[in-house]
């Protein structure tokens, strides 16, 4: 607290050693009444024991100003050392003394430092240095908030810009780079795969004409020659999927998968439960098939768009499995590279980031060439160079990463490939298998 705000008013109580504490207790009653004064601001009391038959108690009383102290001696000085005298009779002496500073010009101490509202941590700073949060503790306004939102997105010298940008165009230079310890400028890498991995399921799964379908207009109902060229379509999806095909004795189609014969209308003449596992016998029943195949072939077409649906839900599963197997793969590939699995891991997660960002870039071209009635050879090329572009991704990534010439990168990126189209393959069958009984 801040003693000399004015002057101090000190008064010497010298009073006989058998009363001392009684004076004790009145005095500090008195001192609360004094400071109920206008203009008393503190007090404090010091004992002086220098006598054998008589002590001393000092008070200094600190004022705000010497107004103040003009107001109790006009006032109720008189009234209060009446009372003293009536109290404690001749065994009690007082003496009284103005002590005028002489330092009222001397700068004022050092304010505290201001403490974080986050973490109460001592600011020194515009920004506070334990947790990162900024000192401005005012209201912010709506434009503030929106720049908060989009701020990192609409600055080109962000972090996201300056992570994606080269995850994009420079092979395996993110994680080279975050192995040598630069890592402030750019977005965690996990946090890159998660965020690139929602924004494709987003970008994949978003029609605007199915969610926002009350700004369209209804589509016209389908003409016979539609509906007959769908069937078409239809009669094409199944000559794709069987193995061999025959016309049957009702004139339907007919074919043959794993030497199990389906037909149109889901007949399963050579399916036998027993011939399986156990367990997945009773799973796969052939009554569960049929229902199952009923509604995968059904006419409106919402059987094989369910089923398509399901399986792409259960693909972010599956790559996340992927990540540690394909960690494991490089970490066996590289038995000399003298680097932890977890810096393989950190590649693997930089490479499936990439992944889906090729795959969201792919998605909006082919949207914007149908948007802008580009041909199908336009697809086909965007397919194509994205579909080369994230191969050669993967082995320009290695030779940065590892440091490894041509011919000793060339085979193990060889293995790593076919892990991949393994392990791809795999997640795919296992989330068909997945989507087909949840359809």
């Amino acid at each position: 607290m801040k003693e000399q705000a004015g002057l101090i008013y000190e008064v010497t109580l010298c009073i006989d050693r058998d009363i001392a504490t009684d004076v004790d207790h009145w005095l500090t009653a008195h001192i609360e009444e004094m400071l109920l004064l206008p203009g008393f601001i503190h007090a404090k009391t010091f004992a002086l024991d220098d006598e054998p038959d008589r002590v001393r108690r000092v008070t200094h009383y600190y004022l705000e100003n010497d107004a103040a102290l003009e107001q109790y001696l006009a006032g109720p000085a008189t009234s209060m050392r009446q009372a003293t005298v009536e109290k404690f009779g001749e065994r009690f002496d007082a003496s009284r003394r103005v002590l005028q500073p002489t330092n009222a010009d001397e700068p004022e101490p050092p304010e505290p430092p201001e403490a974080c509202l986050n973490c109460g941590a001592a600011l020194a700073g515009q920004y506070c240095a334990n947790c990162g949060q900024r000192a401005n503790s005012r209201l912010i306004s709506v434009w503030e908030l929106i720049r908060d939102a989009f701020g990192d997105l609409l600055e080109l010298d962000s972090r996201i810009w300056q992570t994606l940008i080269p995850l994009a165009i420079r092979p395996g230079q993110l994680t080279r780079d975050y192995l040598r310890g630069r890592r402030a400028r750019f977005m965690p890498p996990f946090r890159t795969y998660l965020v690139l991995s929602v924004l494709f399921f987003l970008v994949a799964f978003f029609d605007p004409q199915e969610t926002l379908s009350i700004l369209f207009e209804a589509e016209p109902a389908a003409s016979p020659a539609q509906v007959e060229e769908g069937a078409l379509t239809r009669q094409e999806f199944f000559d794709e999927l069987a193995d061999r095909t025959e016309t049957s004795s009702h004139g339907g189609v007919k074919f043959s998968l794993d030497g199990i014969d389906v037909g149109e209308s889901c007949q399963l003449d050579d399916f036998d439960e027993s011939e399986m596992p156990a367990w997945l016998g009773r799973r796969l029943t052939k009554e569960r098939l049929k229902v199952m195949c009923d509604r995968m072939i059904a006419q409106d077409g919402a059987g094989l768009r369910g089923f398509a649906d399901k399986m792409l839900e259960n693909v972010p599963a599956g790559l996340f499995i992927l990540l540690p197997l394909m960690a494991l793969i490089l970490n066996i590939l590289y038995p000399l590279s003298k680097r932890y699995y977890v810096e393989h891991l950190l590649f693997v997660i930089h490479y499936h980031a990439f992944f889906f960002l090729a795959l969201i870039t792919q998605i909006l071209s082919l949207r914007l060439a149908a948007l802008i009635g580009l041909s199908e050879r336009v697809d086909k090329a965007i397919v194509s160079v994205f579909s080369i572009y994230i191969v050669v991704y993967l082995y320009r990534a290695m030779r940065r990463v590892y440091e490894q010439g041509h011919w000793a990168t060339v085979p193990k990126f060889i293995i790593l490939l076919i892990a991949y189209m393994t392990g791809l393959s795999l997640i795919l069958a296992v989330a068909a298998i997945f989507a087909a009984f949840s359809i």
